[in-house]
């Protein structure tokens, strides 16, 4: 026997639609909060929400649950038992390259154990219980995301669910007291159901954006002063790449093809320098195909009593070409000990130890390594990101100086930055080459870079096998290249011809960004250049590496950065706010009322002595007529003592809603605006209505013969209008009221 299966009915109580809309879309946002942090598996990214969408869609069509409470719960056993696999082995798979995979890994499990109770009970739910069990399981995976992270995506997701937290409240009551009424629930009419809804969104969304403004407000009285309980641990799956601490031949042509942002450097304004780098590390020794650094014993900066560190000696201080520069830096968390700076940094401020957010206390406790190549490192390793202000002086190339320095190098200096391993020999055949014209160390460092620039090609597609001698194959082969390249072939070249060199690894310049004033690193961005020795001047930056190709500028451009605007905004406002920022704010605001005040004072007294110049001129040339306007000044100021200005503009809008279209004239409301002119009416004579008496006690204690009947008549039409369900008689009612009121006048 074949059973007939009905379609399901649509929910009987009304707002159960958007009880079950709120609350799906809740679900639904707690787990694409989860997915949208980055740190989960593509498996679970990609699962969960299609999960929650089908299991959504079922519901507000009325489908009935599909797991029983006795099988969700069996469910949930079941998962803990796989549980320790989740968190030794298919987690950890996910998280290989994390800074600390068995903590990320267990965390991992623990959300993925999260999600699933949701969707098992989310496929279970029948009754108020289980909405609100969902409510707070949607809210335990809105912290676990956290504690994942805390970017603008974070910030745009959680107003959302806020918005539907709310809506889902608000339908779970409506929900509870229907359930719980004594009479029956009323039959749904999709009108009034539609209506409803309307409101209730409207009531919703109306209370989320009062929370965000006032935890807005709050949040800027009441800054962090701690990163938190888990502030110091990384969930990060991976450090970001971009630079490294040495240098392989044909490294980096693979990483320029890596567009994250690695960091964002605020100036406030475009630096017009051409030799603007974000040097990180210096390399000394070359083996033929690595660069590394033999620095040791570096020195240890600490925070003076004003909170910076400084970092440049005397000489350094003092420059009488050199230019200035004011940076913040905001560094993602990155593979390197290593701090970028431009130029020769004076001072930093930081606080890089990852203890009580950015706070005065702990920039005492910070200090930084310096080595002996002028590098410098952050010796807590804290693997996440680091925001740090500094001063630095870009050094002006002295060409006049630079030719006149001595030959003679200190011999520490020597011993380090002329080592050189076995060549071919026709790599310093190709170096005399090149400078046989040059007459200073200086004019063979510019011959060599702009050899390497004009007749070498910039590429991050290198053909064929570099062998055993990557340099001379670049040289002599190929003769195209990406920065390492044309660095090392520069750097060794020079200490061929006797010149002390180095190599350096940083960052260009990067995009700057008009709307944050601030530029965009990218790991693309990472590259290598030289630094030359020059007795009594100190180290001269060249770049032999020619220009890579413009990508040009385009909408999407453009857009990109608005959002790094907000990207930068948000780490500078809520990820550092601290108690520094509070003070700045409150500073700028004292300041801000201030100026505010002080301006629209002097608009004042501006148009006040602007209004008495033209009253005394038009005056004067109106002569009689213009005695006439202290009089005209006067009737106003007696109209508005009496109040005369608002009871005209009362009796218009009266007339008007007399004079509307038929439904409005037939509005009940209509008669109680109508009484109440009658009552004002009587009240000026001396007819004062009791807040005892009855509309009908008054009108029969008004004993005038001509005045009775028309009140008698006009409260019966204002009664049966307002409490009646009779029609408003707009018409009568107005003609009985003017004839009352000259009535009263002729009294």
């Amino acid at each position: 026997m074949t059973e007939t299966v009905a379609a399901p009915p649509a929910p009987a109580l009304p707002a159960e639609r958007f009880f079950r809309a709120s609350l799906s879309l809740l679900i639904l946002t707690a787990i694409v909060t989860l997915a949208g942090t980055g740190k989960l598996d593509w498996i679970t990214s990609l699962a969960a929400p299609f999960a929650a969408l089908y299991k959504g869609y079922r519901w507000w069509h009325g489908r009935s649950a599909e797991l029983s409470h006795r099988g969700a719960t069996w469910s949930l056993v079941a998962y803990l038992a796989f549980f320790p696999l989740d968190a030794v082995f298919l987690s950890r798979f996910f998280v290989g390259s994390s800074s600390n995979p068995p903590l990320y890994a267990l965390l991992l499990a623990v959300v993925h154990f999260l999600i699933f109770a949701m969707l098992v009970r989310f496929y279970s739910a029948s009754n108020d219980r289980d909405a609100l069990f969902l409510s707070m399981l949607s809210f335990a995976a809105i912290l676990a995301s956290a504690i994942l992270t805390v970017d603008t995506t974070f910030l745009i997701l959680f107003f959302i669910f806020l918005l539907f937290g709310v809506s889902t409240f608000i339908g779970m009551e409506l929900r509870r007291g229907a359930a719980g009424a004594v009479s029956p629930a009323p039959q749904v009419h999709r009108e009034k159901d539609r209506k409803l809804n309307r409101a209730l969104s409207l009531a919703a969304l109306s209370v989320a954006l009062g929370a965000i403004l006032l935890g807005g407000m709050l949040f800027f009285f009441f800054p962090r002063f701690s990163a938190g309980y888990l502030g110091r641990a990384s969930f990060s799956p991976s450090l970001m790449t971009g630079f490294t601490e040495d240098v392989e031949l044909g490294q980096i042509g693979e990483i320029k093809k890596n567009s994250a942002v690695v960091m964002r450097v605020e100036t406030g304004k475009p630096i017009g320098y051409d030799l603007l780098r974000w040097r990180g590390i210096a390399l000394t020794t070359f083996d033929g195909r690595r660069w590394s650094s033999s620095a040791r014993d570096p020195q240890r900066l600490r925070t003076g009593a004003d909170g910076w560190i400084y970092t440049g000696d005397a000489a350094q201080q003092t420059g009488a070409a050199e230019q200035t520069m004011r940076y913040t830096v905001f560094l993602e968390p990155i593979a390197t000990d290593a701090i970028f700076v431009p130029g020769r940094v004076l001072s930093l401020q930081a606080n890089l130890t990852g203890e009580a957010g950015n706070s005065f206390n702990a920039m005492r406790q910070t200090y930084i390594l310096k080595d002996s190549t002028d590098s410098l490192f952050n010796p807590f390793r804290n693997f996440a990101a680091v925001r740090y202000a500094g001063v630095s002086r870009l050094p002006a190339a002295n060409t006049t100086k630079l030719r006149a320095a001595s030959k003679n190098y200190p011999e520490e200096i020597a011993a380090t930055y002329l080592q050189l391993p076995e060549l071919d020999p026709r790599i310093p055949e190709l170096a005399r080459e090149i400078t046989k014209n040059a007459q200073t160390p200086f004019d063979q460092a510019i011959r060599i870079q702009n050899y390497l620039r004009s007749r070498f090609a910039y590429t991050l597609n290198l053909a064929g096998k570099p062998g055993d001698d990557p340099l001379a194959h670049f040289l002599f082969e190929t003769r195209a290249g990406h920065c390492e390249y044309f660095a090392s072939a520069m750097a060794i070249m020079l200490r061929t011809l006797g010149i002390p060199s180095r190599e350096v690894n940083g960052f260009l310049p990067g995009e700057y960004n008009d709307l944050g004033g601030d530029y965009i690193v990218r790991a693309s961005d990472a590259h290598s250049w030289v630094e030359a020795y020059f007795p009594g001047i100190g180290w001269q930056v060249f770049d032999p590496t020619p220009a890579g190709p413009d990508s040009g500028s385009s909408f999407l451009t453009r857009l990109g950065m608005y959002v790094d605007w907000m990207e930068m905004t948000w780490n500078e406002w809520v990820i550092g706010y601290d108690f520094a920022h509070q003070v700045a704010l409150a500073q700028n605001l004292q300041r801000s009322s201030k100026n505010w005040g002080d301006a629209a004072r002097i608009w004042f007294e501006r148009k006040q002595r602007n209004g008495k110049r033209w009253l005394k001129a038009w005056q004067f040339q109106h002569g009689t007529l213009g005695y006439l306007l202290p009089a005209a000044l006067v009737l106003l100021l007696v109209a508005l003592r009496y109040n005369v200005p608002v009871e005209l503009l009362r009796r218009f809008r009266l007339f008007l809603r007399i004079r509307a279209s038929k439904a409005v004239r037939a509005d009940p409301q209509l008669a109680s605006r109508l009484y109440a002119e009658l009552l004002r009416m009587m009240a000026r004579r001396g007819l004062v209505r009791t807040e005892t008496q009855t509309p009908f006690e008054f009108a029969a204690a008004v004993h005038s013969p001509q005045l009775a009947p028309a009140v008698w008549e006009f409260t019966q039409l204002y009664a049966h209008a307002r409490f009646g369900e009779a029609p408003c008689n707009t018409t009568q009612l107005g003609q009985l009221l003017d004839q009352i009121r000259m009535i009263l006048r002729a009294r």
